[in-house]
């Protein structure tokens, strides 16, 4: 038997580096010689700045091919009303995010770091501390949000007050020994982005053409809209181990792996299959779900990338990146500290007129009048339609739901609020001074489900707003109960905050901080019927597989 030939390769194997940087600064960066090799000596300081500087702009900017993907959705004659509406409100989202002031989205996320040091770098320091105090100023000094939990107990968990503690993974690279470079991904993963990356432990089974679109058709269907899309869509077949399977799908879907090669060889690398990332990209606009509420763009892309895998194990991972695209790439070379340049100035993204472009109706909600005439009014039209709203909204979501649970539990009547005013499933960021309220977009509804017959049947929770579809108990309930879940657009916190939130007071649990029942009053707030008091949900067509109309490779070769 002939011997086996050593091969190697890196198994994500990224490519060149075409992104524009900009130079923050040359400060903390200098390098000598050894021995006839240039090491790179790094300054903490460096990392912590590049780090503060990182996560005020991924959470304030957008790449500018993300921006070219919203307008192109606007100028498409295909693209449905509301595919045009969630587009338009999501470039008018960024256009006031880009001040520097108010986030884009009010989840402002768990703060991920990735490093590639390579061995001429040096910095006498544990690395991830000072990347950790960089994370710390970022959401302490800006009008961020604190959203992680630490474990005190197995059950009790106390907010950390400051989004610490941040995910970074540093890895040693060989690099080039004449530059040395310390490269970075820069990343900010709210929760219901994060909530929509799947491991499937599949088989061979799952790998010829017909079998893999009919399991795609289903899984990424079920992603539903919970996490703001239009999404770009990472798609991973095969893998060391599952933990790598989804690793390399979250990078996929923040382009990170876009220079793969894109054929495979015997030396086991990744690549990406641009021929099945089309078919796939083809099947989600057949789905029906579009941006939010119905259309064609439910993604604005897809990432498929192939990887090697055990015989015996075949892990099939999906992962999303939302409306929120928030990453950019970083380096530190002898020339400075550079970071990725993002889009400042977006303006030239929005299209001269914006209220022609839409199409149809759009019917207003007065939110003043009692509970049971805004119920009679919303019962007068079908699922899908556009609203808009003014008036008050009690703000409400899991702890707070939790708590008037116990109430209700133990024989209380439904509070007078939930009764009397429409709740909207959200959480703000900081309030910055001068303004009504921080960024303050809609929660996942589907955390709440399991409370809404029992509120409905206490006399609450009536009309609900929120995003993403809901689950079959909600939609009964609704239809047992008269009620209705109005889809609000994921993405658009910035604008929401700006333009449609005129006041913000606490009236109930001050001490849960954004967890808190709020009011609020809006103008003009943009939401949907989803969910009606006859039993009807949007979502539930767009569940539904359909009959696979995508040609696959092997059948042309037939």
């Amino acid at each position: 038997m002939t011997a086996p030939e050593f091969r190697y390769s890196d198994l994500l194997p990224i490519g060149a580096d075409d992104t524009e940087y900009r130079l923050l600064t040359t400060e903390g960066v200098h390098t000598f010689e050894v021995n006839g090799r240039t090491f790179l000596q790094v300054e903490p300081e460096a990392l912590r700045l590049l780090t503060a500087e990182a996560m005020h702009d991924i959470s304030h900017y957008l790449r500018p091919a993300h921006l070219a993907q919203l307008r192109k959705i606007i100028d498409d004659p295909e693209a449905s009303g509301n595919d045009r509406f969630v587009a338009l409100d999501l470039l008018k989202n960024v256009n006031i995010s880009a001040g520097g002031i108010l986030p884009m989205c009010q989840d402002t996320g768990t703060a991920i770091v990735m490093g590639k040091k390579s061995e001429g770098v040096l910095t006498g320091v544990d690395d991830a501390e000072w990347i950790s105090r960089g994370v710390f100023d970022a959401y302490t000094k800006l009008n961020l949000r604190y959203s992680q939990l630490a474990p005190m107990t197995m059950w009790d968990e106390k907010n950390t007050g400051s989004n610490l503690p941040a995910q970074i993974e540093l890895y040693s690279t060989p690099g080039d020994p004449a530059h040395p470079a310390y490269k970075f991904l820069f990343m900010a993963k709210g929760g219901g982005s994060a909530n929509k990356s799947f491991l499937y432990q599949e088989t061979k089974a799952v790998l010829n053409p017909t079998r893999m679109l009919e399991f795609l058709d289903e899984k990424i269907r079920s992603l539903g809209t919970a996490a703001c899309p239009p999404y770009h869509l990472a798609v991973v077949i095969g893998g060391t181990s599952a933990e790598f399977a989804l690793k390399t799908a979250k990078y996929a879907s923040a382009h990170y792996l876009d220079h793969l090669p894109t054929e495979g060889s015997l030396a086991a690398h990744g690549f990406r299959d641009l021929e099945l990332e089309e078919e796939v990209f083809k099947l989600t606009q057949s789905f029906g779900i579009g941006a939010q509420f119905g259309g064609k763009y439910f993604c604005h892309d897809v990432r498929v990338v192939r990887l090697p895998r055990h015989g015996a194990s075949c892990p099939v991972a999906i992962a999303v990146s939302c409306s929120a695209d928030r990453q950019a790439l970083a380096k530190i070379t002898p020339e400075g500290v550079f970071l990725e340049q993002l889009e400042r100035e977006p303006a030239h993204y929005l299209p001269e007129q914006t209220d022609s472009i839409l199409g149809g109706d759009v019917v207003r909600i007065d939110l003043n009048r009692p509970m049971s005439e805004i119920r009679a009014e919303l019962s007068k039209y079908p699922v899908k339609t556009r609203l808009s709203l003014s008036g008050p909204l009690v703000v409400a979501r899991d702890i707070a739901h939790a708590k008037i649970k116990e109430r209700l539990d133990a024989g209380e009547p439904m509070p007078q609020y939930l009764r009397d005013m429409a709740v909207y499933y959200a959480g703000p960021a900081k309030t910055p001074e001068g303004y009504a309220s921080g960024s303050f977009g809609p929660t996942t509804a589907g955390r709440m489900d399991s409370y809404v017959d029992q509120f409905q049947a206490a006399g609450g929770s009536f009309v609900m707003l929120a995003k993403g579809n809901r689950s079959a108990q909600v939609t009964k309930a609704c239809k047992e109960h008269g009620g209705f879940y109005l889809g609000s657009i994921g993405g658009p916190a910035a604008r929401l905050a700006l333009d449609c939130i005129k006041s913000v007071e606490v009236l109930e649990y001050p001490e849960l901080g954004m967890e808190a029942v709020w009011k609020i009053e809006v103008e003009d707030f943009p939401a949907f019927i989803v969910v009606d008091d006859k039993g009807n949900d949007f979502f539930a067509e767009t569940q539904k597989p359909i009959a696979l109309r995508v040609r696959t490779r092997s059948a042309e070769r037939v």
